[in-house]
């Protein structure tokens, strides 16, 4: 285990300070919002001018502006338009903003911002416009921080966009766990890794001498669970981040522990245990270590995980002959069904919303990611492949990240990303080598 890593992680994840409104008018609500329906989402045209910077920032103001760009554009929402279209030019963060200007390209909102550096410490600061009433949209905010965090600042700069336009909270200041993977198809070298959402500052959690798999991050993102094969038996292992200290959970000889996931308070966790040949559905008070048995039957219960207010656990079951997907109460009883179609169901994870579940689908000789209501209802594919597996939902419930791998020896694992709507392709994480797994955190603090 690498302590100095994921202290540094740590120092990364904490060295922003909260977004405080900076002086100016207090302008009224402006009336733009991207309203989510059923309906096709024509990306909403925007303006970002390159951030202004200020006593020689000019480089860091250029790659900020990029990055906010970046994580608008990639949601499939936003259109950027190109600087080469814009008629204003916007020389001073102050400036007056020329609406006519905006208008006549389109632009129905418009970002401005300004960045400055001394020393270590940086500085960001920025306003969005309505376009077409003319008005300011909300206070401007400013971000404080190191020069390290300057991407973190530039995906809180997006997450306030994305907020105040569409009314809902954003998901680009936030990380995700996962497996790097290594080596040749049948021999490959696993290890925990990090990286912020979009792939940036990957760093590794633990080394390559044992098999890992399934991690997940706790409801606050200090803390994560995972299955180990250290022991020579799959055993649920618990992390805590900025120490990288970590302690087993559960040690019966011969039991076999995995699939773990947090309950939404944190303290508990329900996972899988096989023991005597059955596998079954367990839940363990973290604090005491004493563990209840949810499930009873003689066929597999496996992947658990929590609505979000811990009062129910969707699973996957093969009690019928092929793997579906039940629903239960969190204290165990009788669980029913709720997959209905053709095809086998498997690794189920109740959105953070809680009005989705998002889960894998064979059918055909082929994998899907899809989404279902919580009775199984209105099920929708979103995507398919030779393998597409394992959701796991952003903070906000409006993207889903799985991991897809490509058919034959020279196959290798990589994690995507795709919206619920299911219009937008598939977009790749751009990671360090091959990954599987991953687990999103929520929104950093």
């Amino acid at each position: 285990m690498r302590v100095n890593v994921a202290k540094r992680l740590m120092a990364v994840m904490l060295g922003i300070a909260l977004a405080v409104p900076f002086l100016g008018a207090a302008p009224a609500e402006a009336q733009l919002k991207l309203r989510f329906t059923d309906g096709v989402i024509e990306p909403l045209p925007y303006a970002l001018p390159r951030f202004i910077g200020e006593g020689g920032a000019n480089e860091m103001a250029a790659n900020i502006s990029s990055l906010v760009a970046q994580d608008l554009n990639g949601t499939g929402l936003f259109r950027e338009i190109p600087a080469s279209a814009h008629i204003s030019q916007v020389v001073s963060f102050d400036s007056a903003v020329q609406y006519q200007d905006w208008r006549a390209i389109n632009a129905e909102a418009l970002i401005t911002g300004a960045v400055s550096v001394q020393g270590s410490k940086l500085v960001v600061k920025f306003r969005l416009f309505d376009v077409a009433s003319g008005q300011q949209m909300g206070e401007g905010l400013q971000f404080a921080g190191t020069t390290q965090s300057w991407r973190r600042m530039a995906h809180k700069v997006a997450d306030a966009v994305y907020a105040r336009i569409t009314g809902e909270s954003g998901y680009f200041d936030s990380r995700i766990v996962f497996v790097s993977e290594s080596g040749p198809k049948n021999a490959r070298a696993k290890r925990l890794a990090v990286a912020d959402y979009d792939g940036a500052n990957q760093q590794f959690l633990t080394d390559s001498r044992s098999l890992v798999l399934a991690p997940r991050f706790s409801p606050q993102g200090d803390r994560i669970l995972y299955t180990s094969y250290a022991s020579g038996f799959p055993q649920i292992v618990l992390m805590d981040v900025a120490s990288g200290q970590q302690r087993a959970l559960g040690n019966l000889p011969g039991e076999m522990t995995f699939a773990p996931r947090f309950a939404p308070d944190g303290r508990t966790v329900v996972f899988s245990s096989s023991q005597g040949g059955n596998t079954d559905i367990y839940r363990m008070d973290l604090s005491s270590g004493s563990s209840v048995r949810l499930s009873s039957a003689p066929s597999i219960e496996t992947a658990p995980s929590f609505s979000p207010d811990g009062s129910q656990i969707v699973f996957e079951s093969d009690r019928t002959g092929g793997s579906q997907i039940y629903v239960m109460s969190a204290s165990g009883g009788e669980p029913r069904r709720i997959s209905a179609g053709k095809g086998r169901y498997g690794t189920p994870v109740w959105s953070p919303r809680g009005d989705l579940i998002a889960f894998t689908k064979q059918l055909d000789g082929r994998f899907h990611i899809g989404v279902m209501r919580t009775d199984g209802s209105e099920e929708r594919l979103l995507t398919a492949s030779f393998l597409d597996e394992g959701p796991t939902w952003a903070p906000n419930g409006r993207v889903i990240m799985f991991t897809r791998e490509n058919a034959g020896e020279a196959g290798v694992p990589g994690i995507f990303s795709v919206d619920i709507t299911g219009r937008n392709p598939p977009r790749q994480v751009r990671v360090q080598g091959g990954a599987s797994d991953p687990a999103w955190s929520p929104l950093l603090p």
